[in-house]
């Protein structure tokens, strides 16, 4: 992937990401499902987070065999990478809190993506640190999970049928204010040929609905369909 890929990313809009993505056969589009834009608040105006993973894998505190990294995950994490946390399911726990923000600001961290719950929500946004989560909590990591392993695969599980989706270390996330969307290292040409071909056919379906012409003939006319 070329050192400018992954800012291009940030061109588009999950959606028209997710629309690539499913046009390569992604059978999640690349969402990540349930997951909110918590901070900032209020997100300025075209808000969007874009830059390479860096995994971290939670557990149940009462795990014992699972490994123990050794160093706390957040002063490992590079500089320009989105922290993307994947924390049991059934916790009610939040695995991220306003020290980790600070911490993770002063490493240039860009934001995190939780697949789990937040807390100190003031201190996120008075930071005006991104922070993605699938919700909030006012307990604290113990003594309910801790962190197992950094920079290893994290599968993201559905509590529906929807597939389940892996984010590899060093794949690109992007999150709006719309969701979030993992996009494969190996993907990314592929995905931004395509999303500015899609952004080219809406653009026509937009201006031949606005002129009246309606969405059925629209899409047929320039989608196909």
């Amino acid at each position: 992937m070329s050192s400018t890929s992954a800012p291009a990313l940030s061109a588009y809009s999950t959606c028209e990401l997710s629309d690539a993505l499913i046009k390569l056969g992604a059978p999640h589009g690349g969402h990540v499902p349930d997951i909110h834009l918590f901070s900032p608040a209020p997100a300025p105006r075209d808000f969007r987070l874009c830059g390479p993973a860096y995994t971290v894998q939670m557990v149940l505190a009462s795990d014992r065999r699972a490994p123990k990294p050794p160093a706390h995950f957040v002063d490992t994490a590079p500089s320009g990478s989105v922290i993307v946390i994947s924390a049991p399911p059934q916790t009610k726990n939040a695995v991220w809190g306003g020290l980790m923000t600070a911490g993770a600001q002063s490493r240039g961290a860009l934001g995190v993506v939780i697949s789990g719950r937040c807390r100190d929500l003031s201190e996120h946004r008075s930071s005006n640190f991104p922070v993605f989560a699938r919700a909030h909590s006012t307990l604290g990591q113990s003594p309910f999970t801790r962190p197992s392993q950094v920079n290893v695969p994290v599968t993201i599980h559905s509590e529906s049928a929807f597939p389940a989706l892996t984010v590899n270390p060093g794949d690109i996330m992007v999150a709006d204010e719309d969701g979030v969307v993992c996009v494969p290292q190996g993907d990314v040409q592929k995905v931004l040929e395509l999303a500015a071909r899609g952004r080219e056919v809406d653009a026509k379906c937009l201006a031949d609905i606005k002129a009246g012409k309606g969405v059925q003939a629209s899409f047929k006319e320039h989608r196909g369909k």
